[in-house]
């Protein structure tokens, strides 16, 4: 991780922007019937609106083509996901993906396990965001022991050796 000179992370806070036509589905979607808490809302000038809801820790995913292909295979059964999709980790993929339908959201993909031991379920959301919702079904550790598992370091490290 790099940090500054005084030793705080570089980067505090990943914060996703969505442009929603619908704001009011949105917020329903995201802030009620997802259970993000709201942390602060601001409005202005020609009825411009934001909320700013909380997601738990933030991960950045970066997966290169045959990745995302293979993704969208697992999970869906076909190339559906466009460049960008958000990911939610839940306690219960299950009830959360029910939830979410009942909200309104469209289903792409029923709660599936993949081969990295997590229960994903793909939805079509308001805001024109397709998401994942994932449950964990092993521990880091565990998944980590599995082959294909590690580090983007660990296989440089492995590579040059």
């Amino acid at each position: 991780m790099t940090a500054n000179e005084a030793g705080a992370p570089a980067v505090r806070q990943l914060r996703l922007v969505i442009e929603a036509e619908d704001y009011g589905a949105a917020v329903a979607f995201f802030r009620d019937a997802l259970g993000l808490p709201e942390q602060a809302a601001f409005s202005g000038e020609g009825d411009a609106r934001v909320v700013i809801l909380d997601a738990g820790r933030a991960t950045l995913e970066i997966a290169n083509p045959a990745q995302k292909r293979l993704i969208d295979e697992v999970e869906v059964g076909r190339q559906v996901a466009p460049k960008f999709r958000v990911a939610f980790e839940v306690g219960d993929t299950r009830s959360v993906n029910d939830r979410l339908l009942e909200a309104g959201a469209a289903s792409v993909a029923p709660p599936t396990i993949t081969p990295w031991r997590s229960l994903n379920a793909r939805l079509d959301a308001p805001g024109d965001v397709q998401i994942t919702l994932f449950e964990e079904l092993d521990t880091l550790d565990e998944r980590s022991a599995l082959d294909g598992f590690g580090t983007e370091r660990g296989r440089s490290d492995a590579a040059g050796s």
